[in-house]
C-alpha cells in the first residue's frame, strides 16, 4: 500500500495547467525491503520482483508505464567471490556498505565511483560536511558566474565580432567575480585576463 502510494506522487506532479494531453512519463518504485514477502517466503531463489499493470487474462502487459521493482535483501546471500553481474554487484554492495572497510576488488569499475563518493561524503562529521558544502557552494558560484559572462560576451560577441566578444566576455567574467568579492588570483584563473587588467576593472 505504501509503495503504491509513493508512486501517485510524481505522476500528480506531471499534470500541467489548462490544456494537457495526459501523457505522462514512466514511473518506476524501488522498494529495497529488508524482509521478505510472506506467500515466496520458501522460494530461496527469488529475490527481485518486476510489477506492472498486466490484463489478467492474456497476462500480457496493459501499461508499461508504471513499473514497482521489488528487492528482498535478506534472500540475496552471495559473497564478494560469487558476484558476476552489475546488477549483483549493486546489489552486494546495498547490502554490505555499513560494513566495508575498504572498496573491494570486484567494484573497481567506473560505474561504482560516484556510489563510493557519496558513502565517503556520508560519513563526514558535521564540521568536515559543513566545509564541503562551503567549497561547493563556492564553485558553484564561480561556475555561475563564468556562465553568465560567458553568454553575455557571446551575445556581444554576435554584435562586436567574435574576439571583440571573447575580450569583452573574459573582462565581463572578471567584472562579475570582484563584484563578488572572488581574490584576484581565481579571477585571473578563471578569466584569462593579467592581475593588472583585473585591478583595472
Amino acid at each position: 500500500d505504501r509503495s503504491v502510494f509513493y508512486s501517485t506522487f510524481p505522476i500528480r506532479e506531471q499534470a500541467e495547467r489548462g490544456e494537457w494531453n495526459f501523457e505522462l512519463k514512466a514511473i518506476y518504485t524501488i522498494g529495497i525491503l529488508d524482509f521478505v514477502f510472506e506467500e515466496d517466503k520458501k522460494d530461496k531463489e527469488k529475490f527481485l520482483y518486476n510489477v506492472k499493470l498486466l490484463d489478467t487474462d492474456t497476462k500480457k502487459v496493459f501499461y508499461d508505464k508504471l513499473t514497482f521493482i521489488y528487492l528482498e535483501m535478506p534472500k540475496f546471500k552471495k559473497t564478494e567471490e560469487e558476484l558476476k553481474t552489475n546488477f549483483e554487484k549493486w546489489l552486494y554492495v546495498i547490502k554490505n556498505l555499513h560494513n566495508l572497510q575498504k572498496r573491494p576488488e570486484k567494484l573497481q569499475k567506473k560505474v561504482f565511483d560516484k556510489l563510493f563518493q557519496s558513502a565517503e561524503i556520508a560519513k563526514f562529521s558535521h564540521q568536515q560536511l559543513q566545509q564541503y558544502e562551503n567549497s561547493l557552494k563556492y564553485y558553484r558560484d564561480l561556475k555561475n558566474s563564468f556562465d553568465t559572462a560567458t553568454a553575455e560576451g557571446e551575445r556581444k560577441g554576435r554584435i562586436k565580432g567574435r574576439e571583440e566578444g571573447r575580450v569583452e566576455g573574459r573582462k565581463e567574467t572578471a567584472l562579475n567575480m570582484k563584484q563578488r568579492g572572488f581574490s584576484i588570483e581565481d579571477i585571473v584563473a578563471i578569466s584569462g585576463l593579467s592581475a593588472e587588467e583585473v585591478e583595472e576593472l
